[in-house]
């Protein structure tokens, strides 16, 4: 039988169910168990596709080309598994799905009400989507955490919470265990408590009783034992299931902080997790995944040297719009034992209308962009700061600073390309100007144009490197050195293919293209320290002991010299994909015309199949 561990929140959100829930799955790895995950999302939406980064963060993108909630990129990264869209449940899904039953009569001309059909849709989900494996073992996961969205009292979550209820009847009590996440606010060194009982009693008054409380507190102090006990006796659970989770100096000493206060114990005496059948293989790895770990945190906090990047972005406001481009930054930073310092600029202060309009942001972000070690372009939407961006891909270019862009970045270096080296001061891209006469970016041909939703070019795609490039590609040898590699897309724009021609010939090389040879995927500039642009979302699949290739490399050329050609020779000698392998095709499968599995749709290397999803 699959073990739950429910996750919930009260008093606020945003408080770091998210990490607590990752940290908890990890801790579980660490014993040899096989563990999954469910994030739920109680908003009308049907994923998080269509949602401005500044209202919901970052949209993740998984392998079948799910948009999803910010958060199941915590799980992929903390429990290195690959989920699929049904790991993400909103309210829109489950609503989808009943009223889809309901018109096709599998009600039988019963009441469709919220109790039970729609309560029912939920747990039959949550024990459906728990069973599927997610991990390189193929096997049936043995623990599935579900991180319940939003606080308890919000309106739209009620359908969840009392699915919750009902669910732990369904698998049983030895099955079932709650997490509650409540915020101990501390008011001048005072550490209040009265939030965390008034949640709690509203919790318990909907049917469902913490097994833990995890107090967070966003203050570096540690829960105080007085405040602890306080907790124990007016929430009704004994001292030792209240855990404390203050702010440490990084989210990957979570696991370690709650470890350190007997949550592996608890969670273990109280889910019977000593009967569950491990192979000494799995009890293996789950020893070394605890060592390395611990090596990777206690190095971090060794580390003096320092690498400076500065992300030149369109939603800077808010940092968890590149919520995986950070991560990818970080893991980078571990692995070449270098301290981030990462330097946010709003790419419309690099503009000159703000520089009349607000000199002193100007010169800020200016000031920040000449003092880069590495300047990185992550990728957006719309017209809106893409000057700013282009000027900033143009000083790394010229002065020979390390650069990275990805996705919109990628495609702003074309067009700063073809604007200052072929001269062709009007290129730009459709997405800016659907009516210009010097696109370097069109639209896809089979994209909508219509529907925004889940129509992009979405998921796990191939890229081919060009023959030739293994002697002097620095992407392709990040990558080890392989011919193919797999990484996730999210875009509905792509390079002008009658544009590729003469761009090649004046000296940027477009190095990795699609299964067909027809779309630009990587494209390098030979004579620079580290000059690099990806089509795809290489961030979506960093692991913190796996940094994802482009951003390892980006990192250590802005270290310093030496550290590139040191990790270009590792990864050579040690790279793992980060997939697992039945979701990738060889390069010779690729090319006797196999199908590519890449999410919803099947494009063959002949050009034949369905269009992008």
């Amino acid at each position: 039988m699959t073990k739950y561990i429910v996750v919930s929140g009260g008093v606020v959100s945003g408080i770091g169910k998210g990490v607590i829930a990752s940290s908890t799955g990890l801790l579980l790895k660490t014993l040899g168990l096989k563990v999954t995950a469910i994030k739920i999302d109680p908003y009308m939406n049907i994923d998080a596709g269509t949602m401005r980064p500044q209202e919901h963060g970052e949209v993740y993108v998984l392998n079948d080309g799910g948009e999803v909630d910010l958060d199941l990129g915590n799980y992929e990264r903390y429990l290195n598994v690959t989920l699929s869209r049904d790991n993400n449940i909103t309210t829109g899904k489950i609503y989808r799905e009943v009223i889809e039953k309901e018109r096709k009569g599998e009600y039988l001309g019963k009441t469709v009400q919220i109790v039970p059909h729609v309560t029912n849709e939920i747990q039959d989900w949550i024990e459906r989507v728990s069973k599927i494996p997610v991990d390189e073992t193929g096997e049936e996961p043995d623990v599935c955490i579900v991180e319940l969205g939003g606080t308890v009292g919000d309106i739209e979550s009620a359908p969840f919470v009392e699915a919750m209820r009902q669910f732990q009847f369904r698998v049983g009590h030895d099955n079932f265990a709650l997490i509650h996440v409540s915020l101990v606010p501390d008011m001048h060194g005072e550490q209040k408590t009265k939030p965390t009982q008034t949640t709690v009693h509203s919790l318990r008054g909907l049917g469902l009783l913490p097994d833990l409380i995890a107090c967070r507190l966003l203050v570096p102090q540690p829960l105080r034992p007085d405040t602890k006990r306080k907790i124990s006796m007016f929430c009704h659970v004994a001292a030792e299931q209240v855990f404390g989770v203050h702010d440490v100096s990084s989210v990957y000493h979570v696991p370690l902080l709650l470890r350190s206060q007997g949550i592996v114990e608890y969670l273990t005496k109280r889910l019977n997790l000593d009967q569950v059948h491990i192979t000494k293989e799995m009890y293996d790895r789950g020893a070394s995944l605890t060592q390395r770990w611990k090596d990777m945190t206690s190095g971090s906090e060794r580390v003096f040297d320092t690498v400076n990047i500065v992300l030149v972005g369109k939603y800077t406001d808010m940092k968890d719009s590149y919520m995986s481009v950070t991560k990818s930054l970080e893991h980078s930073a571990f692995r070449v034992h270098r301290k981030l310092i990462l330097q946010w600029v709003e790419s419309s202060d690099l503009e000159p209308e703000t520089q009349e309009a607000a000199p002193a942001r100007y010169h800020d972000a200016w000031r920040a962009v000449v003092g880069a070690g590495g300047i990185l372009v992550p990728g957006g939407f719309g017209n809106r700061g893409t000057e700013g961006m282009l000027l900033a891909i143009k000083y790394a270019r010229d002065q020979k600073i390390p650069f990275l862009g990805i996705c919109l970045g990628f495609q702003l270096a074309v067009i700063e390309w073809c604007r200052n080296v072929l001269n062709i001061s009007t290129a730009t891209s459709a997405e800016f100007d659907p009516e210009t006469k010097t696109p370097a970016v069109i639209f896809m041909p089979e994209i909508s144009k219509t529907h925004m939703g889940g129509t992009m070019r979405l998921g796990l795609r191939p890229t081919v490197f060009e023959p030739g490039t293994e002697t002097w590609s620095k992407a392709r040898k990040l990558y080890g050195g392989a011919g193919i590699i797999w990484e996730r897309h999210r875009h509905r724009y792509e390079v002008n293919p009658e544009w590729v021609g003469q761009i090649t010939k004046s000296g940027l090389d477009f190095v990795g293209k699609d299964e067909k040879g027809e779309r630009m995927q990587i494209m390098e500039l030979k004579n620079h320290p580290f000059f690099m642009g990806l089509q795809a979302h290489p961030e979506f699949c960093t692991r913190p002991l796996n940094p994802s290739p482009p951003f390892l490399g980006f990192v250590a050329a802005a270290s310093g010299s030496g550290v590139l050609e040191e990790q270009i020779a590792a990864q050579l000698k040690n790279f793992v994909p980060p997939h697992p392998e039945d979701a990738m095709v060889s390069e010779e499968e690729l090319r006797k015309g196999h199908p590519v599995p890449h999410g919803q749709d099947k494009v063959l290397i002949n050009g034949t199949g369905a269009s992008a999803a």
